[in-house]
């Protein structure tokens, strides 16, 4: 059965807090406005416990700031679809075509906000614990630990923040970092300050244990050299995120790490497209900085559609 095709104003390629606000900066200028999202809305931010970093509130929770900025979104029309997962884009053509599994649009504006996913495990058995023992989203999977011995990998904020938050669950949590922490000082000092927790550093996890579910992980110590067996029910992953260009290659200019190349008002070398949020390359990657990525994109967008009548 062939795919309904549906003419846009703007199609936004990605749901969390660049893309929203691109949405809802679009849908107040009355542009007829589609936010596409593979999964759920929100992006990596929903799963965020506290926020005390974003202007305007003392602290918030990530879903609760993501479900608002959604509502105003949909408040000013924009439309938002979850789940309908892009099969392809044609950025060159006209007008540019965004087809999902169940639709085509056409569009002369596409803003890319796709985001970055978190960094898998780095070991062959990672497949098999998946779910099982071996998790990415502290919000989603951490309360199914309630006094058990919860580890976590990674050294930056997203790891410390995600470790300070299991220690409301975990009856001991142990962070495995194969270098030094990175994490802001204050996040650091929380941590440090518990006494549920362990801090392992220039330790690396070589293997993971279990039959049925992760029951142990084995780790090198690289400062001794010494091997050791942890007990562990858990291991929450925070080594990174890679840029989701996988739709767009080939047809944008890339970075060597993978993001997209725009200049300072967020537009791509296609005219018409534009990028923001953690996907656009940049030195800083914060909400702030998305949201602000989100305003640019619209308004330039919309002086882009102005120029074409």
């Amino acid at each position: 059965m062939a795919k309904e095709h549906i003419e846009k104003d703007i199609v936004i390629i990605g749901a969390g807090m660049a893309g929203l606000t691109a949405a809802l900066y679009a849908g107040r200028m009355n542009l007829r406005t589609q936010v596409l999202e593979n999964s759920l809305v929100g992006g990596q931010i929903a799963t965020a416990s506290d926020i005390e970093n974003f202007p305007g509130f003392e602290r918030i929770s990530g879903m609760e700031l993501i479900g608002t900025l959604e509502k105003q979104a949909k408040n000013f029309g924009a439309e938002i679809d979850e789940f309908d997962r892009i099969e392809r884009v044609d950025l060159k053509s006209t007008p540019k075509i965004v087809e999902t599994e169940t639709r085509v649009y056409e569009t002369p504006v596409v803003i890319i906000a796709s985001g970055m996913n978190r960094r898998k495990l780095p070991l062959p058995e990672e497949p098999h614990y998946f779910n099982r023992g071996v998790h990415y989203c502290e919000l989603c999977d951490g309360h199914t630990y309630q006094d058990k011995i919860i580890t976590v990998m990674g050294g930056g904020n997203a790891a410390v923040d995600a470790a300070n938050f299991l220690t409301k669950y975990a009856k001991h949590l142990y962070l495995i970092h194969r270098s030094q922490l990175r994490a802001d000082k204050s996040s650091q000092d929380a941590l440090y300050a518990n006494p549920k927790v362990t801090v392992m550093l220039e330790t690396e996890i070589t293997h993971l244990v279990g039959a049925d579910r992760l029951t142990a992980i084995e780790l090198l110590h690289k400062d001794t050299g010494k091997t050791e067996t942890l007990s562990a029910d858990s291991i929450f992953v925070n080594i990174g995120v890679l840029p989701n260009t996988d739709l767009f290659k080939g047809q944008l200019a890339l970075t060597e790490s993978g993001y997209i190349a725009a200049d300072e008002n967020c537009r791509t070398e296609i005219p018409g497209v534009f990028v923001a949020g953690d996907i656009r390359e940049k030195e800083i990657h914060q909400l702030t900085t998305a949201a602000s990525d989100g305003t640019t994109a619209a308004l330039h967008a919309e002086k882009y559609l102005a120029s074409l009548k």
